[in-house]
C-alpha cells in the first residue's frame, strides 16, 4: 500500500542559545504552514534570555489555532550545537528530519506541503534525502541574494566533493536513516558536512533515491555560526572531505577551489 501525504510526518528540529531577538521569525514560518503532520522539536540549551518564554508562547499559540503541530520543548545544558542535534535527532518521529536554525524561516506557507506531496509520490521505502534551494536573507527578511552553491540535479554523496552543494536547512533527511546516524561531535563547526555524507551514503547502500524539489527550501539568515568561524570550517570541511573521498582526490578539489576563485577576482 502506497504512503498518502496523511502518514508522513515531517520533523523540524530548532536548536536555539539566547536565540530571541531572531526565534520568533522561525516559530512564524513553521506556524503558518499549511501542512499539519508537523514535529518541531525545540531544543535549548539553557538559554538566559527570553528564548525558552517565546518557545512555550509559541506552543501555546500553536494549541490555541489548533493547527496540528506536535511541538517539544527542552532547555538543558548541551556540549555544543551538534550535541543539542543529536538530542534532537533522539526525540524525533518524523518520516523526514530536517535542522531549522534560530532566524532561519520557510519560505512560504506551503512549504512543507511541497516536502510531503514529493515524499508521497516516492516508493513505499520513501527517498534518502529530499532536498531544494536557499536563498540568503537579513534580518527583516529581506533577499539579498541566492546562495552561491546551486544544487544538483541529482544529488548523490559523492557531490559533497565540490562542497556542501545543498545547504542543511533544505536537506530533509530519511528519518530512520537521520535517527541512527549521530553527528559526531569531534567536529566543533562542520559535523553537518560529515552528517549529510554519511546520510546520503546510507540512502545508497539502501538503495533509495534523493529527489529535488526544485525550489527554495530555506530562507538563510545571513552570518550563521560556519561563516563566523569561516577558518575552523575550512580546516575541518578539509578533514571530512579526505576521510570520505581520500586524500588525492580532496587535494584536487581544493585546487580548483583556489583556481576558481582566482578566476572570479
Amino acid at each position: 500500500m502506497e504512503r498518502t501525504q496523511q502518514s508522513i510526518r515531517l520533523t523540524i528540529i530548532t536548536c536555539t542559545f539566547n536565540a530571541a531577538q531572531v526565534v520568533q521569525r522561525t516559530f512564524a514560518s513553521v506556524l503558518r504552514q499549511s501542512y499539519h503532520d508537523i514535529e518541531h522539536i525545540i531544543i535549548d540549551g539553557k538559554s538566559t534570555d527570553e528564548t525558552v518564554a517565546l518557545a512555550e508562547q509559541y506552543k501555546t499559540t500553536s494549541l490555541l489555532r489548533h493547527t496540528g503541530h506536535r511541538i517539544t520543548i527542552v532547555s538543558q545544558r548541551d556540549r555544543g550545537l551538534y550535541d543539542a542535534m543529536n538530542k534532537g535527532l533522539a526525540l524525533s518521529s518524523g518520516a523526514y528530519v530536517c535542522f531549522l536554525n534560530a532566524g532561519d524561516t520557510l519560505p512560504s506557507g506551503d512549504t512543507l506541503q511541497s516536502i510531503a506531496t514529493a515524499a508521497a509520490e516516492a516508493a513505499p521505502e520513501g527517498f534518502g534525502v529530499i532536498y531544494g534551494e536557499t536563498d540568503i536573507v537579513d534580518m527583516e527578511g529581506k533577499m539579498l541574494r541566492h546562495r552561491r552553491l546551486k544544487v544538483p540535479k541529482r544529488l548523490t554523496w559523492k557531490s559533497f566533493r565540490q562542497g556542501m552543494l545543498v545547504c542543511h536547512q533544505a536537506f530533509y533527511a530519511n528519518g530512520d536513516i537521520a535517527r541512527r546516524t549521530e553527528y559526531d561531535l569531534q567536529y566543533r563547526v562542520s559535523a553537518d558536512v560529515d552528517w549529510c555524507i554519511r546520510v546520503m551514503r546510507e540512502g545508497e547502500r539502501r538503495g533509495l533515491r534523493n529527489h529535488n524539489v526544485q525550489r527554495v527550501l530555506c530562507h538563510y539568515l545571513e552570518g550563521g555560526m560556519s561563516v563566523q568561524n569561516h577558518r575552523a570550517s575550512l580546516k575541518e570541511r578539509f578533514r571530512t572531505m579526505r576521510a570520505h573521498y581520500g586524500l588525492a582526490d580532496t587535494l584536487l578539489m581544493h585546487a580548483w577551489f583556489v583556481l576558481r576563485a582566482i578566476i572570479k577576482r
